[in-house]
């Protein structure tokens, strides 16, 4: 998978040659290196676009997310089809059948498992390069190094999606209210979920929320549609208002 190999072998504490693969990561991403984009956004798949103001990620800023593999991947998703580098740091459960499941470009996506307490150092280095990246951070940081990573964000234009609560982030974005579906009265296979996935952001105080399959059926995300509202029920009848005895007075009396 490219990079993503390096960056596996060159981050992980186990490693016994791991200054060296360091080292070559550091040349892979001074390979890559790229300019700063004037891309303001980016992309959302359309079941999540409500969700925020300009209807995509703002680049150069943070997000807080719930600690859901299915949301990560989902948020990727339609950022990666358009051609960008992801990256995904310290979450060793999330599977990369999953993620071409969302439409993830497995031969653009960097995978670093288990860094450890490297985490911080992995995320800095990869901003440099990537512009959509997720991590679950490995312990907490000072606010001096937050700030130090936020202004790098900035500069390169990256987005960071952070599972738990990050200090200094543009918004929140969680998944609640789950629903399993497949399963019988004691019997059958779960074969979707059902979730609300809220958002909050600076810029949008007030939440925003949408109903969604995450994952669906063929394991991406996929938009729920509204039941037809329940037509109203019809007025009772009251004998009052049934014309059958006016109806035989009349036939009797012609």
């Amino acid at each position: 998978m490219g990079i993503g190999l390096d960056a596996v072998t060159a981050l992980s504490p186990t490693s016994d040659t791991r200054a060296g693969e360091v080292l070559r990561l550091r040349r892979e991403i001074s390979r890559m290196q790229r300019r700063r984009s004037d891309q303001m956004l980016l992309p959302l798949d359309p079941a999540l676009a409500p969700l925020l103001p300009d209807e995509g990620l703002l680049t150069g800023t943070s997000y807080s997310l719930s600690p859901s593999p299915s949301l990560v991947l989902a948020l990727m998703g339609a950022a990666s089809q358009k051609g960008l580098w992801c990256a995904v740091i310290g979450m060793p459960t999330l599977g990369v059948e999953a993620a071409a499941g969302f439409g993830i470009d497995l031969n653009r996506l960097i995978l670093v498992p288990d860094p450890g307490d490297r985490w911080f150092a992995a995320t800095s280095a990869l901003a440099e390069v990537v512009p959509l990246i997720a991590v679950h951070p490995g312990g907490r940081l000072r606010d001096a190094d937050v700030s130090r990573l936020s202004a790098r964000l900035r500069d390169r234009g990256t987005t960071l999606l952070v599972t738990g609560v990050w200090p200094q982030s543009e918004g929140s974005i969680r998944v609640h209210d789950p629903e399993w579906n497949g399963l019988g009265a004691g019997w059958g296979l779960l074969s979707d979920r059902t979730v609300t996935v809220t958002a909050r952001t600076r810029r949008s105080p007030l939440p925003s929320s949408v109903r969604v399959r995450l994952p669906g059926r063929d394991g991406a995300l996929e938009p729920v549609t509204p039941e037809l509202a329940a037509l109203p029920a019809l007025p009772l009848r009251t004998p009052a208002d049934d014309p059958a005895p006016e109806l035989l007075r009349w036939a009797e009396a012609g």
